[in-house]
C-alpha cells in the first residue's frame, strides 16, 4: 500500500465510524431517526401482544395440550424468536409475541385455530391437522418465465403414507382441504405423491398463497382453540434497565479500547478503530435481519465486543513473535497475519458450526441466539482480517514505522512446565466438580431442587392486579416489586402492564393458598387494591419439554460434527476429543456453579451456556493450533512434552489478554446493570475465567496424555526420535 492509499483508508476508516456511530447511537432509543430505532425489542424491552386462546374440546389431556403448545411455538417464531407460548390453568394457552402492538393483525394473520381435514370427493378423510408439519408460501418460475406462487405441504411420517395412498388413488380428482367445516382449496392431484412433501398450484397471489399456508399451519393441532382474550402489554423493564445496559456498553467498549491501546501500541489502536466498527456493523444488521433483541441479548452484544478482540488479540501476538526475532515491521505484520490465519479461522468456522446447528435444530431462545452468534462471528473476521490489516497497513503506508510505536521489546519467556502438573490441573477440575455435584445433591435431598429453575422452567402462578391509578415500569420496579417479593418470597418477579388500564400481571413461583393471600393482603394493605379485582391463574413454563429436547439435541449433533471439523483439520482424534472434552468440563462448570449459587435458572441460563459453549472451543483452538506447527517445526528428538510447554507458554499472553477483555466488558455490565443482567453477567464471568483455565491447563496436558497413552509409549518415542537402535 503505498502513502496515497494509506491516506484514503484512513479517511475511509474516520467517514465508515461516523457513519456507522450516527446511525446506531444518535438514532438509538424510541425518539431516534437512525437504523437502530428500527431494531425489534423483545418484550423485556418493548412489550407486544399477549393472546390468550380457550381450548374448545372438554378434558384435554396433557399430552394434547403439550403437543398444540409446542406446534404453536413454532408457528409464533414467524414473528419473532423471542416468542414465547405456555399453558395457563387447566385449558388455556397463552402467547406473547414481542415487538408488535395491534392484536387483531396478529389474530387475523395468526388465524383462529380449528379442525382441518382433507377429503375426497366422496367425503372421505384421508389427512387431518395433525398429519401436517408444516405449510409455507413460495415462489417460482412458470414455463413461460412468469412468477408465480405455489403453497409447499411438508407432512409427518404417518401423513406422507397416507397421502401417498390417497393421491395415488384419486389422480385426476379433487382432494378438499376443508377448514372448520368450510372448504378454504380444492386442488387436483396430477400424480402420486410419495415423498411427504406437496405442492398445491393456482393463480395465487403472494397474500393468497400465504393466508391458505397460514391457515393450513394453524389447523394443523391437535386441539381446537377459540380466542379468549387479547391484550397490548408494556415492556418488563424499565427505561433504566435499557440505559445503564447501554451505558455498561460504552463504558466497556472504552476500557477495551484503552487497554489495546496500551498493550499492543499502534496496532492496538487500529484494532480499536474495527472494534468501533464492528459494533456499528452489528447494530445495523441486527435490523436489516429483523432480530428481536432483548436485555439478554444486549448483554450477547456487550459480550461479543469482548471476543471480537480474540483475532486481533491472535494476530498481533504473532506480529510480536516475528519483530523479537529481528524481522522488520512490515514483514513481522504480514507474517502476523498469515501465520494467525488458521487459527481465527479454525476457532471461528468451530463456533459456527454450532451456530449452525443451534439454528436450524433449535427452537425459541435457543434459535435467537444461534443467530446473534453468527453475526457476532462473521462480522468480528471480517474486522479483523480486513478492516484492521487495512487501518495498520494504512498507518504503515503514510510514514508511522517507527518499531516503538509497535513493539515493546520483552525476553523470550522459558516454557512453563504445565504437562508436569496435569495431575494437580486435573485434581483441581475433578474437585469443583464433585463439589457442584454434592452441593446440588444435597440441596435436592432438601427438597430445594438441584437448581432453582425460574418460571420458564418450571411454570409459576400468573396474579392479575387491577390498581386505582397507572403505574410507570420504573415505579413498579421501585414500589410494587418488593413487595409481591415480600409476600411471595420468589425473589425472580416478572411484572407486565397491560397498555391502556391499570392492570399489572405478576408472575411468580407456584404460589399455595397461604401465599396468594399474603399477596392478597399486602396490595390491599400497600395500594388500596380492591381484592376483587386480583385473579389467580397456575402457568406452565414457557420452555417447553420439547424444546429442552431441541436444544439438547442441537447440542449434541454441535458437538459431534465439531469433533469431526477438528479431527480433520487437525488431522488427529486426540485433538478433537479433548477439545470437546474441555469444552464439556467448562459448561459443566458453569451449570454447577447456578446449583451452587442458586442462581434463577431461565432462558438466560440457555444462553450463558451456549456463550460459553461458542467462547471455550474457540480459546482451545487457538493453543491447538500452536502445537500443530510447532509440531512440524520441532527438531528431531525433541520431548513432547517440552512442545506441549512451549506452545501453551507462547500462547499465555494471548489467553490472558483474551480473557481479560471479555470479562472487563462482562464485570461493567455486573457492576452497572439491573438484577436481571447481573444474573446473567454472573456465570459469564464464571465461565470466562473457567474457559481460560481449561484453555491453558487442561486442555494440552490432556491431549498429551492421550497422545501418549492411546497408542502407546513405544510408536510414540519412535515418531519422536528416541528409541533406541
Amino acid at each position: 500500500m503505498n502513502k496515497k492509499k494509506g491516506i484514503l483508508s484512513l479517511i475511509l476508516t474516520a467517514v465508515l465510524i461516523i457513519l456507522l456511530a450516527y446511525t446506531c447511537i444518535v438514532g438509538f432509543g424510541p425518539t431516534g431517526t437512525g437504523a437502530s430505532k428500527n431494531i425489534k425489542l423483545g418484550l423485556d424491552l418493548a412489550g407486544g401482544v399477549s393472546i390468550t386462546y380457550q381450548v374448545k374440546d372438554k378434558n384435554p389431556t396433557d399430552e394434547q395440550m403439550s403437543d398444540t403448545i409446542y406446534k404453536l411455538q413454532r408457528r409464533v417464531e414467524q414473528y419473532s424468536t423471542e416468542a414465547t407460548v405456555y399453558q395457563e390453568g387447566d385449558d388455556r394457552i397463552s402467547i406473547e409475541i414481542p415487538g408488535v402492538t395491534d392484536a387483531n393483525a396478529i389474530l387475523e394473520e395468526l388465524g383462529k385455530p380449528g379442525a382441518l381435514e382433507f377429503q375426497t370427493s366422496d367425503g372421505q378423510t384421508v389427512l387431518t391437522g395433525a398429519d401436517v408439519e408444516t405449510a409455507s408460501a413460495r415462489s417460482g418460475k412458470d414455463d413461460m418465465g412468469n412468477t408465480e406462487y405455489t403453497v409447499e405441504l411438508d407432512l409427518t411420517d404417518d401423513g406422507a403414507q397416507k397421502f401417498a395412498e390417497a393421491t395415488e388413488a384419486n389422480v385426476g380428482k379433487q382432494i378438499a382441504i376443508i377448514y372448520d367445516g368450510e372448504t378454504i382449496s380444492s386442488p387436483v392431484v396430477n400424480e402420486a405423491i410419495t415423498g411427504g412433501q406437496a405442492y398445491i398450484t393456482g393463480n395465487f397471489t403472494y397474500e393468497e398463497a400465504e393466508n391458505l399456508a397460514s391457515t393450513i399451519r394453524i389447523g394443523g393441532l391437535q386441539l381446537q382453540l377459540e380466542e379468549l382474550r387479547s391484550n397490548v402489554v408494556g415492556a418488563q423493564l424499565g427505561q433504566q434497565a435499557v440505559t445503564t445496559s447501554v451505558q455498561a456498553g460504552a463504558v466497556g467498549l472504552a476500557l477495551v479500547f484503552l487497554f489495546m491501546c496500551f498493550v499492543y501500541l499502534l496496532p492496538g489502536l487500529a484494532s480499536s478503530l474495527a472494534l468501533l466498527i464492528y459494533t456499528g456493523i452489528v447494530l445495523v444488521i441486527l435490523n436489516a435481519f429483523n432480530v428481536t433483541l432483548t436485555l439478554p441479548g444486549i448483554a450477547g452484544i456487550i459480550l461479543g465486543i469482548g471476543m471480537a478482540v480474540d483475532a486481533n488479540v491472535i494476530i498481533f501476538a504473532r506480529v510480536k513473535e516475528e519483530m523479537t526475532k529481528g524481522k522488520s515491521v512490515r514483514n513481522s505484520l504480514k507474517a502476523g497475519f498469515h501465520k494467525a490465519m488458521s487459527a481465527i479461522v479454525d476457532g471461528n468456522v468451530t463456533t459456527l458450526i454450532a451456530a449452525a446447528v443451534l439454528w436450524f435444530r433449535g427452537s425459541g431462545s435457543v434459535k435467537g441466539f444461534a443467530q446473534t452468534l453468527a453475526i457476532g462471528i462473521i462480522v468480528s473476521m471480517f474486522t479483523a482480517l480486513v478492516i484492521t490489516r487495512m487501518i495498520v497497513y494504512a498507518f504503515y503506508a503514510v510514514g508511522i514505522r517507527s518499531e516503538k510505536l509497535y513493539y515493546r521489546p520483552k525476553k523470550p519467556r522459558e516454557p512453563i512446565n504445565f504437562v508436569g502438573r496435569k495431575a494437580i490441573f486435573f485434581a483441581i477440575s475433578l474437585i469443583l466438580i464433585a463439589a457442584g455435584f454434592g452441593v446440588a445433591g444435597y440441596n435436592a435431598a432438601r427438597g430445594n431442587g438441584a437448581m432453582n429453575y425460574s418460571l420458564e422452567f418450571q411454570g409459576g402462578t400468573s396474579t392479575n392486579v387491577t390498581f386505582d391509578q397507572d403505574y410507570t415500569i420504573d415505579e413498579i420496579d421501585a414500589q410494587i416489586i418488593p413487595v409481591v417479593e415480600k409476600a411471595t418470597g420468589d425473589h425472580n418477579v416478572q411484572a407486565q402492564k397491560v397498555e391502556e388500564s391499570n392492570q399489572i400481571i405478576f408472575k411468580t413461583s407456584t404460589l399455595d393458598l397461604d401465599a396468594r393471600e399474603a399477596l392478597d393482603q399486602a396490595l390491599v394493605d400497600n395500594f388500596q387494591v380492591d381484592e376483587s379485582l386480583i385473579t389467580f391463574e397456575n402457568i406452565s413454563s414457557t420452555v417447553s419439554s420439547e424444546m429442552r429436547t431441541d436444544a439438547i439435541v442441537a447440542v449434541v449433533i454441535a458437538t459431534v460434527l465439531m469433533l469431526l471439523y477438528i479431527w480433520f483439520r487437525f488431522k488427529d482424534i486426540r485433538f478433537a476429543t479433548s477439545a470437546v472434552l474441555a469444552l464439556l468440563h467448562d459448561v459443566l462448570i458453569v451449570a454447577l456453579f447456578y446449583a451452587v449459587a442458586r442462581i434463577s435458572v431461565g432462558n438466560t441460563f440457555i444462553a450463558c451456556i451456549l456463550t460459553i459453549f461458542g467462547y471455550s472451543i474457540n480459546a482451545t483452538i487457538v493453543i491447538f493450533d500452536r502445537i500443530r506447527e510447532e509440531l512440524k517445526l520441532a527438531p528431531k528428538g525433541q520431548d513432547l512434552a517440552y512442545t506441549v510447554n512451549k506452545s501453551i507458554t507462547q500462547t499465555l499472553t494471548r489467553s490472558i489478554y483474551t480473557s481479560l477483555t471479555t470479562f472487563i466488558t462482562i464485570a461493567v455490565l455486573f457492576v452497572m446493570g439491573v438484577s436481571s443482567i447481573r444474573e446473567f453477567a454472573l456465570p459469564l464471568m464464571v465461565g470466562v475465567v473457567c474457559g481460560a483455565y481449561s484453555s491453558v491447563c487442561v486442555t494440552g496436558p490432556l491431549w498429551y496424555v492421550m497422545k501418549t497413552k492411546i497408542g502407546g509409549k513405544k510408536k510414540e518415542a519412535e515418531k519422536s526420535g528416541k528409541k533406541k537402535k
